[in-house]
């Protein structure tokens, strides 16, 4: 068997599809459909199962899991220890972050990153899960919590607050008791939420969103009140804060990564640049006003 076949069995057992291992690898869906099945001529048997609740693995793909993990321990442990002797700053460098993220604040940090160190390839991949890291699909993670994994190396690079926003017109209607407190509810992380079902616990709510943009798309229209990371609400006009922001909601930023790409250069060089430039935009993060 190949290793290529190997990863794109693995990316299917893990994915739950064809089309989700086709995502995560970043190949066509016909391909991995076809690997799979000459996999499975090969070994004369089948290793998935179409039903009615997605793709499951046979008894013998569950076997040859098992088998594919100690597989892929032992070469990105091989990896691992060749990458300690690669001092270059050239190369691929696969950083995943969160979507709210990466395409506001941080982009312009991307950019000069990448404007600055031209020999590294650079891809950015909006992802929340850490798995993505010790399955070596990225390199690096941008993830927000007070409890990163112990198994990574992590960088706390700021604190980012977060407050209560609402339409500016909507705001000053609420303050003048021309109207009541109308929450939307927030289905995109598990903080937003529990925060939102403490704010309005009796769940009220007629309009829901799953993503903070659209968060942020729904309060410019006026649709209630919601909590925004300040970095997101305090930069559009159309908003204002109904709610100062409570150091109970405080979440670390961090920047996490592998323990065997501890010393790669590309990796340390990415690493010093965010603390350098995130560090410069704390006040937009920790929602400082003044």
């Amino acid at each position: 068997m190949h290793w290529d076949d190997i990863r794109i069995f693995l990316a299917i057992a893990r994915t739950g599809s064809i089309s989700g291992a086709a995502k995560r690898l970043s190949v066509q869906h016909s391909t991995v459909s076809r690997r799979l099945k000459s996999m499975e001529a090969d070994l004369g048997t089948r290793l998935i199962e179409r039903k009615k609740s997605g793709y499951e693995l046979t008894e013998a793909g569950e076997e040859l899991q098992l088998s594919a993990r100690k597989i892929e321990a032992e070469i990105l442990e091989f990896e691992g220890a060749r990458s300690d002797l690669d001092n270059s700053a050239t190369g691929e460098l696969r950083v995943t972050a969160i979507n709210n993220m990466a395409s506001s604040i941080l982009m312009p940090v991307f950019a000069s990153f990448s404007a600055a160190q031209p020999d590294i390839e650079l891809h950015v991949q909006v992802s929340n899960k850490y798995a993505t890291l010790s399955e070596r699909d990225a390199d690096i993670a941008i993830r927000l919590t007070n409890t990163p994994l112990d198994t990574l190396i992590g960088l706390r690079l700021v604190t980012v607050s977060s407050a209560v926003y609402g339409a500016r017109t909507y705001c000053a209607d609420l303050k003048a008791g021309k109207t009541g407190e109308k929450w939307l509810g927030v289905e995109c992380c598990g903080f937003h939420m529990d925060w939102t079902k403490e704010a309005c616990p009796r769940r009220e709510h007629s309009f829901y969103v799953d993503d903070t943009l659209l968060t942020l798309a729904a309060l410019k229209a006026g649709a209630g009140l919601a909590y925004l990371p300040c970095f997101m609400g305090d930069q559009e006009p159309a908003l204002m804060q109904y709610r100062a922001p409570d150091t109970r909601h405080d979440l670390g930023l961090w920047l996490v990564y592998h323990r065997d790409l501890r010393r790669i250069k590309r990796v340390r060089l990415f690493r010093e640049h965010m603390q350098r430039e995130v560090a410069a935009l704390s006040h937009l993060f920790e929602g400082r006003l003044g």
